[in-house]
């Protein structure tokens, strides 16, 4: 019972999460400090920003403060930025005990809006720097927190976080005006502001919610919009409503993949107590064995590979692709493709083993299938459909490819299990016959009309077959008595629908005598979990 409870207790904290990240805007190519706070159930984005504390100022965005330039130390200040680099003023280092630092009301991170009355917002940085210079003994500024301060002007995270030496990029050219304004002082160490005087407003720099997403159904992209193009320590995290973080980047791989770990885990744990609660209102042969987001692969019209998210749901006796996922019951009958399970064939694609290394692994176990996957992104399974088709999809992590991996054998086993057997019109030496694949007796195949039964074989009894890749397949079965081998040609309308359920058959039939098939074939597990 103790044991149980450290689990629990574990697991609790596992579901909860905050650090220091970048808000990267792809079109301005810059980034600037957020910080994330992952709950069980959402994903809370939140900016820093001063706020008034007390006083009668509490509603006011802007601040008006007046320095007294000292002897030593001048305005104790330092600033970076300006207009020819398409970012504001702003003030990068505060000096302790000096006079930017004794007013309690600036902080790190403000952008100057005017100097003496004069606005600065479109300025240059030598502009700015030259009227703080001339500006006399008795500097008047006005600021507002720039709460978006790109990460090149390297400006210190609030705590906790990473140091101000970190950045998303390459250093920046920006130059730090603290000598310029303040002369050779001899404290450069940043500081945190002193207190206000008495009866002045109190401010205080905050991190404050600004967008919250909610993790139930919501999915998550390393890839850029419809590409194959990966973001370095990078993703996206999208609500089911469409609401999106933006792109979070990370200063380090080993962060982006906790923190993709974190979030996966937590959208999985959602979508897992949906699940239980669609199933409570199903029949035990309609249950949801699985269902989460994918992204799944087409051919552009220049060869070009797209992508596009899916939600993929293995229930009862049929796999569905949506395109949004089913939120009612009635959701379920608008898939946008449906198809029955004993008809398909789940194969692992491509496994990234390593950085270079990658494996390809075939499932087929025996059934010749002629298909060419070609895809950029690691982690990618097919599901091979009837009439020779074929849906490409990827996932994020390789334990989600594992998931699917083993959800696949267990709802195709069960409706093997259930169903029993499948029947199907065919031709054989100019007849009309069915044939019939039974979960107890194997291979029947018997006369349309008078319903007489012209051969039957156990499972055991198939040796090996050929086919055309078009309608006809040719069986070879052993004879118990003669042990000669025995040639049966078929010819289907669907031959590769019929093929995928003979290969669902075998396998049932083999993990319901071998407990430890399903583990035993599972290419993702052996794999992945290992490395």
């Amino acid at each position: 019972m103790f044991i149980f409870l450290i689990f629990c207790f574990c697991a609790l904290l596992l579901q909860t999460k905050t650090g220091i990240a970048l808000l990267y805007d792809e079109v301005s190519e810059n980034a600037h400090d957020i910080r994330l706070k992952l709950t069980k159930e959402v994903l809370t984005i939140q900016k820093q920003d001063v706020v008034c504390v007390s006083g009668s100022d509490r509603s006011a965005n802007h601040r008006t403060v007046t320095l007294h330039r000292q002897p030593v130390g001048g305005l104790g200040l330092s600033i970076k930025g300006g207009a020819e680099h398409k970012v504001p003023v702003v003030i990068s280092k505060m000096f302790k005990d000096q006079a930017a630092d004794q007013t309690g009301m600036l902080f790190i991170g403000d952008a100057i809006i005017q100097v003496n009355g004069i606005n600065v917002e479109s300025a240059t940085h030598e502009e700015v720097v030259h009227l703080l210079r001339n500006a006399g003994d008795e500097v008047t500024i006005t600021v507002q927190y720039f709460r978006e301060a790109p990460s090149f002007l390297k400006l210190p995270l609030g705590s906790p976080g990473p140091s101000s030496d970190h950045s998303s990029g390459a250093s920046s050219p920006l130059f730090d005006s603290g000598l310029h304004l303040n002369g050779n002082s001899a404290n450069t160490a940043p500081s945190s502001p002193s207190s206000p005087i008495a009866n002045e407003p109190k401010y205080e720099k905050r991190w404050l919610d600004t967008l919250s997403v909610p993790l139930s159904m919501a999915r998550i992209s390393r890839y850029k919009t419809g590409t194959d193009k990966l973001r370095s320590n990078a993703f996206e995290v999208l609500a089911l409503d469409g609401v999106s973080t933006g792109i979070l980047q990370f200063y380090t791989a080993q962060e982006s993949a906790d923190w993709l770990r974190a979030i996966s885990t937590n959208i999985s744990d959602l979508t897992l107590q949906n699940m239980k609660m669609a199933n409570k209102c199903s029949s035990p042969s309609d249950q949801v064995i699985h269902m989460g987001w994918v992204h799944e692969r087409f051919e552009g019209t220049d060869s070009s590979q797209l992508y596009k998210f899916k939600f993929l749901a293995l229930k009862g006796s049929s796999f569905y692709i949506f395109s949004t996922p089913p939120v009612s019951t009635l959701d379920w009958v608008r898939a946008e493709k449906m198809y029955n399970l004993c008809e398909v064939l789940f194969k692992i694609h491509k496994l990234w083993l390593a950085d270079d290394c990658w494996l390809q692994a075939n499932l087929y176990f025996g059934i010749h299938q002629d298909f060419d996957f070609e895809d950029h992104r690691p982690y990618c399974f097919s599901v091979m459909v009837g009439h020779g088709k074929s849906h490409c999809f990827n996932v994020e992590l390789g334990s989600e490819l594992a998931v699917w991996e083993k959800s696949f054998q267990r709802a195709i086993f069960l409706e093997v299990q259930r169903t029993g057997s499948k029947t199907y019109m065919c031709s054989w030496q100019g007849d009309t016959l069915c044939f019939t694949v039974d979960f107890a007796l194997g291979f029947t195949c018997f006369d349309s009309k008078t319903k007489n039964v012209l051969w039957r074989f156990k499972f055991s009894q198939l040796k090996g077959s050929s086919d055309d890749g078009k309608t006809k397949v040719k069986l070879l079965f052993q004879n118990p008595d003669t042990k000669q081998i025995e040639t049966k040609e078929l010819e289907f309308q669907d031959l590769t629908a019929v093929l995928h359920c003979i290969h669902s058959f075998i396998a049932a039939k083999v993990a319901s005598v071998d407990p430890v098939f399903i583990d035993s074939q599972s290419i993702a597990r052996k794999y992945m979990y290992s490395n």
